[in-house]
């Protein structure tokens, strides 16, 4: 047994030689064993546990080390450095309790080369009285500076026998992810009893084809979790905290796959239920197409034929239709639309803020309105007998085009006869929105086609991963008269300049935008800066008319604002992000983003394609207040730099990590528990073949690989 660190509870640390694994019976299933059957591990402990989403001792064996530290080598005092972690040994030479700014007590240690101290801010009088001169000691923590020299704070230390040597760690120690309550040693002493397990039970069959394995030199499953949880002293520490060690990337592969496979099977499932085959007619495409101002894309009029070949069949279409700012996906969704409505059915759009859905229904009501069609609009603001209205004439039919927030999939609303679901800004929705309006088909058997539509383009590495079971197409034409804006970034010191511009372009006849942001995610405090914004600016601009529109004002407001400004009776509008997606104006010309650092990538890029829309040359000045962190630096320079959304995309993707991107936070979407979806991206063609081969050659494995890695796959899939 290695003796015991004192800066956590007293619990004693064994190694996987001499650990006592509590059962000893074999274990049929690692996944179906409670972590109660864990010695030490109680109710209360097991809900701490599942705070961090360890519910079963193989969650247990999956919850991986965050980092590693060395504490298998002793560092000579006269080596220490800044910044380094290290294990010392030697005599306390003196204690004290010493005051200045905190009460401290401070031991001076030695070794044979040098001396340095060891500082405590909390201590006990125990801990004092232990650590008198005289005694041996060894300790671990990192290396600061301090008053007197190199100082250690809080060291985890262990008093040793005089004259009496003390064996050193064997293996790299693991500092795993944790919560309130929840110390380092007990994960410690959970993980070794689990190992063990692990190691007599054999009961964690390898699901990879042994031809795989041979192939990419992977390591069986048990032995590559034994060694990420006990990695030997020679093991590179740099590896293994970069996530590029062999057991990391066949743990990463093996989830990366089994959330493909899972994918793949859901589309099959999908493509195994009915959908109305809406076969193309063409008449009211015919008349829209007419009506419009201008020609389609060469971009659109693909993308329209891949949506509308996909609805005609009588299985349920799945595709996600990406495209940059202003390349024209409403249009593309509409004509969908017109090819459900033709059939009898009704098509419903969604989007996920009330300002957004609002400028749909305006759009789609022009443009629908001339050839006989009803559109509908429903959000949650719309109340009593003008809700009881629009309900009547959705469960009636007489609402054939139907937009809307989340309020569509609400248990009042009853479509007649829905045949298309649109989703705009995907992302944004949470996965039971989705499911929820999907449910609202026409019947058990026959299921609406699905179109997912956003503006955020999703770079490759995700779409392979997270939207595997989508046909994907893109929008990668901008229609003509759009001009590229011209990105600027400005510090705040020089806000009179901005302001200056902002008269120069209203005095040619231009519009322009002022966007607050708060760092704070407060609708309250977000408008309260807005208002103050339009405040200072209606006294600096008292010859121009200012416009203010935030997420809190009733939508009978934000729509009146927003005709002004679209009718050019406002020069400036000043904004909250709700004018993200789906504001068209094109004389507005220019664009001034407040805080621009408070935001990321995607959003600034939305927000930017707001101008850019008529054949005036644009401009987005991004007014920062220094200092900039380099990541704000980072993110502002790409924007400046570019304005091609996808590259944009991979860029966000590299700045935040797929989560913030997908939006993921959001609750019942997948979430991985080891691969890493930047990290990882190199795996993701090898992950597509051999998932193929699997699905061709030895289907058996898919449905234990699936339930090994994800436990809400059914639930995921139903959207």
């Amino acid at each position: 047994m290695t003796s015991l660190y004192i800066n956590e509870p007293a619990i004693q640390i064994m190694t996987p030689t001499d650990a006592n694994p509590g059962p000893t019976q074999a274990v049929p299933d690692l996944q179906a064993l409670p972590l109660t059957q864990l010695q030490g591990v109680g109710p209360a402990l097991a809900e701490k546990l599942a705070n961090i989403h360890v519910h079963s001792v193989l969650d247990l064996l999956f919850h991986l080390p965050l980092r590693y530290q060395d504490r298998t080598r002793l560092t000579p005092i006269a080596a220490l450095r800044h910044g380094d972690e290290v294990v010392i040994e030697g005599q306390i030479v003196g204690s004290a309790i010493v005051f200045g700014k905190r009460r401290s007590l401070l031991c001076k240690m030695q070794d044979a080369s040098g001396h340095t101290s060891l500082r405590f801010y909390h201590f006990s009088a125990a801990q004092k009285n232990s650590l008198a001169s005289g005694q041996r000691i060894r300790c671990y923590g990192e290396v600061r500076r301090g008053q007197s020299g190199y100082e250690i704070y809080h060291p985890e230390y262990q008093i040793l026998q005089q004259n009496t040597p003390a064996p050193m760690e064997k293996f790299l120690t693991p500092v795993y992810p944790s919560t309130d309550g929840l110390h380092q040693n007990r994960i410690r002493t959970m993980m070794t009893q689990a190992i063990e397990l692990l190691r007599k039970s054999r009961a964690l069959p390898d699901y990879l084809p042994a031809n795989l394995s041979r192939k990419l030199g992977f390591v069986s499953l048990s032995a590559a979790l034994q060694y990420l949880h006990n990695p030997p002293a020679e093991a590179s520490l740099q590896q293994l905290e970069q996530g590029r060690h062999p057991a990391q990337i066949r743990l990463a592969f093996e989830e990366l796959l089994a959330n493909y496979l899972c994918l793949q099977n859901l589309r099959d499932q999908l493509r195994r239920q009915g959908a109305p085959a809406l076969t193309p007619a063409g008449h009211l495409t015919k008349a829209l197409l007419h009506n419009l101002p201008f020609a389609l894309t060469a971009a659109q009029q693909r993308v329209s034929r891949e949506i509308l070949m996909d609805i005609a069949r009588p299985i349920p279409m799945l595709r996600l239709l990406q495209g940059d700012v202003g390349s024209g996906k409403t249009l593309v969704a509409v004509l969908a639309a017109l090819q459900a409505v033709e059939h009898g059915f009704q098509a419903a759009l969604m989007a996920p803020t009330e300002i957004l859905a609002e400028q749909h229904y305006l759009n789609l009501d022009q443009w629908l309105q001339p050839l006989g069609i009803e559109t509908g609009f429903l959000s949650g603001r719309i109340k009593g007998k003008k809700r009881a209205q629009i309900l009547q004439e959705i469960a009636t039919g007489s609402a054939q085009m139907i937009v809307g927030t989340h309020a569509l999939f609400q248990e009042e609303v009853s479509f007649a006869k829905l045949g298309l679901m649109i989703i705009d800004e995907q992302h944004r929705f949470g996965v039971h929105q989705r499911l929820a309006l999907r449910q609202k088909g026409t019947s058990p058997a026959l299921y609406p086609h699905q179109l997912i539509m956003t503006a955020t383009p999703i770079p490759r590495t995700l779409t392979m991963s997270t939207y595997a079971d989508l046909d994907c197409s893109i929008i990668d034409e901008l229609p003509p008269g759009r001009s590229p804006v011209n990105t600027v970034i400005i510090q705040d010191s020089r806000r009179d300049e901005v302001i200056a511009r902002i008269r120069q372009a209203c005095t040619e006849g231009r519009q322009a935008y002022w966007v607050c942001t708060l760092i704070e995610e407060s609708d309250v405090l977000q408008c309260q800066a807005a208002e103050a914004t339009f405040a200072e600016l209606s006294t600096r601009f008292t010859n121009l008319k200012v416009g203010l529109i935030h997420g809190r004002m009733k939508a009978a407001e934000k729509t009146a604002v927003m005709e002004q400004f679209k009718q050019g009776r406002l020069h400036l509008l000043v904004a909250t992000t709700v004018i993200e997606v789906g504001v068209d104006v094109p004389n507005a010309s220019l664009m001034i983003i407040e805080n621009p650092e408070r935001l990321g990538l995607a959003q600034l890029h939305q927000l930017r394609g707001r101008v850019g829309r008529g054949p005036a040359a644009s401009h987005c000045m991004l007014l920062y207040h220094s200092p900039l962190s380099e990541v704000a630096r980072q993110r502002l320079a790409i924007l400046r730099d570019s304005n091609d959304g996808f590259y944009i995309a991979e860029q966000d993707l590299a700045i935040r990590g797929p989560g913030e991107v997908l939006g993921t936070r959001q609750t019942g979407l997948m979430a991985f528990k080891i691969a890493d979806l930047r990290r990882d991206s190199h795996l993701q063609d090898q992950v597509r073949t051999w998932a193929q081969t699997i699905r061709r050659e030895q289907p058996r494995l898919i449905a234990p690989l699936i339930r090994r890695w994800l436990a809400n796959a059914e639930e995921y899939g139903n959207v």
